[in-house]
């Protein structure tokens, strides 16, 4: 088996023709930028990327195929140089079984497979040319189609207060909603973790991923896994998500969840921190308040722990949250060794001083091993890692 690094969850920000695809991304986060920073700057063997259900996306992809850059598997997925694409879609499902609308990604093992499914989503969604689009009809309906055309389904960031399977989708059980058996794995997103999603008892029978959600290049690979598999492929990605023989995810990489901006309830206008149940701010008065993954999992939790045992979660941030590391040492380091991936994990203390300051290589040692000061976020702000604790 080999050991690969996996972010099934980055945007497209434009698309060949300059075109927005994910409004809120950045412009410079195009198909190709994408594979090129996560092959040559990045080091991830996986990437998902979650808007090719869009036309233009598909025409971008056939064009590097076309001019010899990229090339489909049998297995399932188009490999460029060192990364293989997995062919995703992260779609808004509110149907009248939801308390509010929930996000999922849909993935295809192959081109066909996903012109077929935008096909079928262009009769059901009002602009199939931008990401996360609301669709029209059942959530087992969209399961059933994704299984059809033989992919994996997995509900998205489940516990953010907007657009989540339980933030705002289901009042208990995902049931409500979904057909259990049809789900591949559950994305926990920036505010929760392995320890706190195993809480809820339903979960645990699904394999947990960690994804970066990405809307510029920078933010790829800010939670990501490492997976035991032959290699990059669909096929094989399957098999890992399902625990098949010996493949699986061996570590999740993922920050504290006190640096997500959901993390604890808190008052949207001052971010004065309130109790779950409060209906205004005792601060400013605001009635905008916004409830915390932290409080919203020991609402659901039923104290039934799980049979069981979980890859290693691992708190980690990217580079570019240290203190003190601005793009001219990430440039350095870079040119160093290559890849995040190698600094992240195999630079030794020793190797990281010959280019950087003790104090910054310091950091980058202690965030493996997760010994970093956190300030917790709330309220769309997102947490702070301190030079030291206060």
């Amino acid at each position: 088996m080999n050991q690969l690094f996996a972010d099934l969850h980055i945007h497209i920000g434009r698309d060949m023709y300059d075109k927005p695809v994910k409004i809120t991304g950045a412009k410079q986060l195009t198909l190709t930028n994408i594979l090129l920073e996560s092959s040559r700057n990045k080091g991830i063997e996986l990437i998902g990327i979650i808007d090719c259900h869009v036309p233009a996306v598909q025409e971008e992809i056939i064009r590097l195929i076309n001019e010899g850059l990229a090339y489909e598997l049998e297995e399932g997925g188009i490999r460029f140089e060192r990364t293989t694409l997995i062919l995703g879609s992260e779609i808004e499902v509110y149907d009248e079984h939801c308390q509010g609308p929930i996000h999922v990604l849909c993935f295809l093992p192959n081109l066909h497979a996903m012109e077929e499914f935008t096909a079928w989503l262009a009769k059901r969604m009002k602009n199939i040319t931008l990401s996360s689009q609301r669709y029209y009809g059942t959530g087992k309906a969209l399961q059933y189609k994704v299984k059809e055309l033989g992919g994996l389904f997995i509900p998205a960031h489940i516990f953010t207060p907007f657009k989540s399977l339980y933030g705002k989708g289901v009042k208990h059980s995902l049931s409500e909603i979904l057909d259990a058996d049809l789900i591949d794995a559950m994305e926990l997103g920036l505010s929760s973790d392995t320890m706190l999603a195993d809480q809820i008892s339903e979960l645990h029978r699904y394999t947990f991923v960690t994804n970066s959600d990405a809307h510029s290049l920078a933010k790829i690979g800010r939670e990501y896994q490492e997976m035991n598999m032959k290699e990059a492929s669909f096929q094989e990605l399957n098999l890992a998500l399902h625990e098949v023989d010996g493949r699986r995810i061996s570590r999740n990489f993922g920050m504290d969840p006190r640096l997500g901006k959901y993390h604890s309830t808190v008052c949207s206008q001052c971010f004065t921190p309130v109790s779950y149940s409060a209906s205004t701010c005792p601060t400013c008065g605001s009635k905008k308040i916004i409830r915390g993954v932290i409080e919203r999992i020991e609402e659901l939790s039923d104290g039934v722990k799980p049979n069981r045992e979980r890859p290693t979660y691992q708190y980690q941030v990217p580079l570019e949250y240290l203190p003190g590391l601005g793009p001219k040492t990430y440039q350095k380091l870079l040119k160093n060794f290559y890849t995040e991936m190698n600094i992240i994990h195999k630079a030794t203390f020793e190797q990281l001083i010959e280019v950087i300051p003790d104090k910054l290589a310091r950091s980058i040692v202690d965030m493996r091993k997760g010994n970093l000061f956190v300030r917790k976020g709330g309220g769309g702000r997102y947490g702070k890692i301190l030079p030291e604790e206060l």
